[in-house]
C-alpha cells in the first residue's frame, strides 16, 4: 500500500490507530509537546490571540478554536490569560478537535468550569464565525505521500511484506505520469534514490478559506522545514525515543516534518494571507516569554524557579533537546491583517507582562 495510506491506518484505524486507542502525551506516554513543558506556552497564545481579536474589531463573538488538543493543557492556559480582558473572555466561543475519545474526556477535565465549550470530529463542523484557531504539532501526523526518483521517473513509496512476512518500504512499479512538472524547482535536480514527500493541500486550504472569508487567524506551529526539498522525514517515536516507523504499526507515533513552504504557498493561493514562517524561538522572545518567566520565577521557590529557567531554554533555545529552532511558527489570516503580534520586529514584550497565575505544577 501507499506509504499515505500506511501512515492513515497506524494514527486513525477505528479499532488499532494510534491517536484513537490511547493517550500519547506526557511523561508516561511517547512524546511531550510545548504546553506540557510550560504554562508559559499557553499563555503567550492566549495573548496572541487577543491581539488578534483587537485588529480584527474586537467582535462580540469569537470562536476559539484548536485541532488536536491533547490534554487540553493549552487551551486552559490560554484562558487562564484571556481572563484578564473580560470583554473579550465573555465573547468566546470554545471548539476543540478531538477524535480521540480518551483524550475528549481529559480534556474535559481540564477545562472543568469552561463556559461555551464544544468538542467535533473535523473543523468542518465548527459553527461559522470570527475565528481564532490554534494547531499546535497537528500538521506533522497528517499522512504524507512520498515518492522515491527512479532512472525513468518518480515512483509512489510503498509497503509491502518480504519473504520473511516482514514490512519493507518499496516503491510501484511504473513511474507517476509527468510528476516532475509538479516538483519544486529544488527537487527537479535530485538523484536516482532521492525521496520527496508532500501532503494535500485540503487541510490547509480549510483553515485559510476560513479565516479569510469569516475574519480571524490560524497558528501553525510545528516541527519542519522552511523550504520544499527533497528527504526522507517520515519517522516513529514510541516513549520518548526514535523507532523505526515499520516495526509496530498503531503501538508508536508516525510523524513527518512540515513543508512550510507548502502551507504558506496553498494560504497565498486561495487568498489568505501568510506571515512567517518564523522559528518558536524568535517567535516567544517577541511575544515576551523571557519577561513572563522572570515575573514567574519572582514569585516562587528557587527550585521551581531552576524549573521555569529550563523550560524557558526548551522552548526557545536550539540544539539537543531545544525547540526554539526546529519548531516553526506559521500565522494564516484573513487577506486585510497585514501585522500580525511575533512576526513584525517591533518588541512585543509588553503583552506578556500581564499577571495571569503563578506556575502551575
Amino acid at each position: 500500500m501507499p506509504v499515505w495510506r500506511y501512515m492513515d491506518l497506524c494514527l486513525t484505524h477505528p479499532k488499532h490507530g494510534y491517536y484513537v486507542s490511547r493517550d500519547p502525551l506526557g511523561r508516561e506516554g511517547d512524546f511531550i509537546t510545548a504546553p506540557e513543558v510550560s504554562q508559559m506556552f499557553g499563555e503567550l497564545l492566549g495573548l496572541w490571540a487577543a491581539s488578534v481579536w483587537k485588529a480584527i474589531g474586537s467582535p462580540s463573538l469569537l470562536r476559539l478554536i484548536e485541532l488536536g488538543p491533547g490534554h487540553g493543557t493549552m487551551m486552559a492556559d490560554a484562558l487562564r490569560a484571556l481572563r484578564v480582558l473580560p470583554p473579550l473572555y465573555q465573547s468566546l466561543s470554545i471548539h476543540l478537535v478531538e477524535i480521540n475519545p480518551l483524550l475528549r474526556d481529559k480534556q474535559k477535565a481540564t477545562l472543568t468550569g469552561a463556559r461555551n465549550i464544544a468538542w467535533h470530529d473535523t473543523i468542518d463542523d465548527v459553527p461559522d464565525g470570527p475565528s481564532v484557531i490554534f494547531a499546535n504539532e497537528y500538521f506533522d501526523v497528517l499522512p504524507i505521500h512520498q515518492v522515491v526518483r527512479g532512472q525513468n521517473g518518480w515512483h509512489e513509496r510503498t509497503v509491502e511484506i518480504d519473504g520473511d512476512g516482514k514490512l519493507v518500504f518499496g516503491a510501484a512499479a511504473e513511474p507517476t505520469p509527468r510528476f516532475e512538472v509538479l516538483l519544486p524547482p529544488l527537487v527537479r535536480a535530485a538523484p536516482v534514490g532521492a525521496v520527496f514527500e508532500w501532503r494535500p493541500d485540503a487541510e490547509i486550504m480549510k483553515i485559510a478559506s476560513r479565516v479569510r472569508d469569516q475574519d480571524g487567524a490560524a497558528l501553525i506551529v510545528d516541527y519542519g522545514h522552511l523550504r520544499s526539498d527533497a528527504g526522507d522525514t517520515f519517522q516513529a517515536i514510541a516513549r520518548h525515543n526514535f523507532t523505526d516507523p515499520l516495526k509496530s504499526p498503531g503501538l508508536a507515533d508516525v510523524t513527518a516534518h512540515v513543508d512550510f513552504q507548502a502551507l504558506v504557498r496553498a494560504t497565498e493561493d486561495i487568498g489568505a494571507r501568510a506571515h512567517g514562517p518564523v522559528t518558536q524561538g524568535d517567535f516567544l522572545k517577541r511575544l515576551g516569554i523571557e519577561t513572563r518567566a522572570v515575573t514567574l520565577m519572582a514569585k516562587t521557590t528557587h527550585e521551581i524557579s531552576e524549573d521555569i529557567s529550563g523550560a524557558l531554554k526548551r522552548l526557545v533555545g536550539g540544539g539537543r533537546g531545544g525547540m526554539g529552532q526546529m519548531f516553526k511558527v506559521l500565522a494564516v489570516s484573513e487577506p486585510n491583517l497585514t501585522s500580525l503580534a511575533g512576526f513584525e520586529d517591533e518588541d512585543q514584550d509588553a503583552g506578556a507582562e500581564q499577571d495571569t497565575g503563578t506556575e502551575s505544577p
